[in-house]
């Protein structure tokens, strides 16, 4: 150590409480693997349940078979498939899309123009149906997801940027840890001779 560094030290230790230059840094690291299934199941429970809250849950699914609907349709499943998962029928996944807000291009291919619909859905579907000239097992549906469709967009689809979010962020964080290891495995074995011969 030369003069100037040792006068510099000695400076530190005059003026400092502590008696040594470095403290070590114990600040946990981050993960990127902090979004599991327990953490996502509990952030869909808590939308389900607002939603619920705020409006009439009518499909008779459990908070989890709730969950289960929205997961299973945003990885693509059908009406059948998550049926078929939650133990029920196609009519009550239906419904419970439609609860949530949940809805396929085709939920919107009705009988009649959407506006006939839409300023009448107070009133009864078997009436709306005679007075419109179709069929009400065919209104029905249509008048759900119009329904759905309009609460949605009063809460400027509040609950769906939701549920997109937290699937988005497990999805992420599985394809980046996956990402992770593939590259680091892929850096461990760049240098490594492999002698195959016998």
């Amino acid at each position: 150590m030369d003069d100037k560094t040792e006068s510099l030290r000695d400076i530190f230790m005059d003026v400092s409480e502590e008696g040594t230059v470095t403290e070590s840094q114990e600040a946990e690291r981050g993960t990127l693997t902090d979004v599991d299934d327990a953490t996502v199941e509990e952030r869909l429970t808590d939308v389900v349940e607002r939603m619920a809250d705020r409006y009439d849950f009518d499909a008779g699914l459990s908070t989890d078979e709730y969950c289960e609907v929205v997961r299973r349709f945003y990885d693509g499943d059908s009406d059948a498939e998550i049926a078929a998962a939650v133990e029920s029928s196609e009519a009550t996944v239906f419904r419970a899309r439609t609860d949530c807000h949940l809805l396929r291009e085709s939920d919107l291919d009705g009988p009649v123009e959407p506006d006939a619909v839409r300023d009448r859905l107070d009133e009864d579907p078997d009436e709306l149906a005679a007075d419109l000239g179709v069929d009400s097992d065919e209104l029905r549906p249509y008048r759900r997801a119009l329904a759905a469709r309009t609460e949605s967009m009063t809460d400027s689809h509040r609950f769906q940027d939701e549920f997109e979010e937290i699937l988005t962020d497990a999805d992420i964080s599985g394809t980046l840890t996956e990402g992770v290891r593939e590259d680091g495995l892929r850096e461990a074995t760049e240098d490594i001779e492999t002698d195959v011969s016998f």
